[in-house]
């Protein structure tokens, strides 16, 4: 470097890397050009010195920062040639099929989505645990129910029923309350929903329903016609339809909803005393719904509403919690009780079997990865511990085969190899094979009977639940008990449940409903043969909003006053 006495006509030279400073005095005292260049080269010195030093320490930080960052690779773990460019013949050459990070990239991406569920679609969960709070050993075996303050880790999926994945959370409809509880005996799955009844009651008609929910055939929209065709013609929807068209069909949030299990289950103790029960989760966030225009403006303002605030909450710290109430019922009571018990679309009222609290639900942890771990989980009614069983539910039993049969078909065979679907305990089972299948028995017998220490089953120590039945075969209704009527249950919650509010909102929402789209012959046909039998008062108050002319012989309703 060549240094020019010419530059240096600043009163005051100050050297940025020493933090020496010489002032144009000091440099005249007695300084000539021999010494004032001897200064220069220290200064030089130190200057080199410093900025090799500082190269060193910048080359020691990206080089730690190189071995923090992951190395892009395949899915096979190979390291990738690029993140930016495909390989090509020459810079603007055509793309080559030896690209394999490419073609994999790309079949990858197109195969990113499985099939949606075709109902319960929308959703989303969280992670936590359910805590014992009384001792139950009198009623059920189930082991992550016998001691109090016993932990077993949970999944709940909350969901909407009929929209498809990008409809939006807030719109009118049940929400699915579905329970994975990973127990120290194999996943128990309650599959339920946040009504306590539901709209029909033989899965002869489910799939029907809900095709009358769906898109049409030919418009492949929603239908309010369809719905109020299918529904005005099934009578033992009523219940669960003045139930969706109140406000607790809006729900504000998935913490501020109860959950309910719908169906009656089996309890069986110890001794092999067998009990039928109803599961209650009650919310003690409070209970809390939109109104219908609150809930269509959420619909615009925030589609992922109830997403956003249960992962809000519990990132908050802020944990929903619901307390688990238990219905009772002896095992004998059900032949004679007055409605039957089994029948899915009718509650048992509290008076006949006050709830008994037995434990406590609390999520404190959202899903790593949404897709993974909610998206690709699987919930059958079929799983059931020992100590729980089914019902005479036929819609229960139904359920007890759809629900994994649409796991094999939208995620696969092995679905229940999946992490999230994993029991927590070791699995000794003697189906095989099948696409996806990772974790394996080795060289375990693939058959039983075996001769080669294969795993054995223990019919003694884990007997069917079951009941006795008998009877021809036959496609029929159930039989009926004494009170068993489609429109007693609904009459009762409109008159004695739902505040006057409640029933304000009620009757607009059915009227606003009725009036989109929905045939007159349909109309009247819902007012005459169904709201006017759940309430005489509802059943006219419909009719003036529709504008109808209710008939004079229509003088009572079926459902009671």
């Amino acid at each position: 470097m060549t240094w020019h006495f010419a530059q240096l006509k600043a009163p005051i030279s100050s050297n940025r890397v020493t933090g020496d400073v010489y002032t144009s005095g000091e440099m005249g005292k007695g300084l000539n050009g021999e010494h004032l260049l001897l200064i220069l080269a220290k200064d030089l010195f130190r200057l080199t010195t410093t900025l090799k030093q500082k190269s060193r320490l910048e080359k020691h930080v990206s080089d730690q920062r190189d071995q923090q960052k992951s190395l892009t690779t395949t899915d096979a773990g190979i390291p990738a040639a690029s993140d930016e460019y495909s390989l090509s013949v020459g810079p603007n050459g055509p793309l080559l099929l030896q690209d394999h990070y490419l073609v994999q990239k790309m079949a990858q991406f197109n195969r990113e989505r499985v099939p949606e569920r075709v109902v319960h679609a929308k959703g989303s969960g969280a992670f936590g645990y359910f805590e014992v709070t009384e001792d139950v050993t009198q009623w059920t075996r189930a082991a992550f129910l016998n001691t109090v303050g016993k932990r077993t880790p949970v999944l709940i999926r909350f969901s909407t029923v009929a929209g498809e994945l990008g409809s939006a959370d807030t719109v009118r409809d049940p929400r699915g309350f579905a329970i994975k509880f990973y127990t120290e005996e194999g996943n128990y799955d309650l599959v339920g929903n946040n009504t306590p009844i539901f709209f029909v009651r033989d899965p002869q008609k489910f799939q029907d329903f809900i095709h009358s929910q769906k898109r049409m055939a030919d418009t492949d929209m929603r239908s309010n016609n369809a719905q109020w065709d299918f529904w005005s013609l099934s009578p033992e929807s009523a219940h669960q339809v003045t139930f969706l068209m109140s406000d607790r069909g809006t729900p504000r949030s998935w913490r501020q909803m109860n959950g309910y299990s719908s169906h009656t289950f089996m309890w069986i103790n110890a001794r092999g005393d067998k009990f039928w029960v109803k599961y209650h989760f009650k919310t003690e966030q409070g209970i809390a719904n939109f109104t219908d225009a609150e809930a269509k403006a959420m619909t615009a303002e925030d589609p992922d509403y109830h997403r956003r605030d249960l992962r809000e909450a519990i990132q908050k710290k802020d944990y929903p919690v619901w307390r688990l109430e238990m219905q009772i019922m002896p095992f004998e009571d059900a032949a004679t009780y007055r409605f039957n018990p089994f029948d899915l679309t009718k509650v048992w009222p509290h008076k006949d079997y006050p709830p008994i609290t037995i434990g406590r639900l609390v999520l404190d942890r959202n899903p790593e990865n949404f897709f993974a771990e909610i998206e690709q989980a699987a919930f059958e009614p079929a799983n059931m511990v020992p100590g729980i069983g089914p019902s005479p539910d036929k819609m229960l039993l139904g359920r007890l085969f759809s629900y994994p049969d649409t796991h094999r078909y939208r995620i696969g065979t092995n679905y229940l190899q999946l992490p999230v679907n994993q029991p927590r305990v070791e699995v000794h089972s003697y189906n095989k094979d099948g696409s996806m299948r990772y974790r394996h028995n080795g060289d375990q017998p693939v058959y039983a009977p075996n001769s080669y220490g294969g795993p054995q089953a223990d019919p003694e120590r884990y007997p069917e639940p079951g009941w006795f039945t008998s009877g021809e075969i036959m496609r029929s209704a159930y039989t009926l008990h004494a009170e068993d009527n489609d429109f007693v249950q609904p009459g009762n919650l409109y008159r004695h449940v739902l505040s006057k509010t409640d029933r304000e909102h009620l009757i607009n929402n059915i009227v606003g409903h009725m009036s989109q789209g929905v045939e007159r012959f349909i109309q009247e046909r819902t007012v005459t043969t169904y709201w006017y039998q759940v309430d005489r008062e509802l059943g006219a108050r419909v009719a003036k909003g529709l504008g109808l002319e209710i008939a004079s012989e229509l003088s009572a309703s079926v459902g009671g006053e």
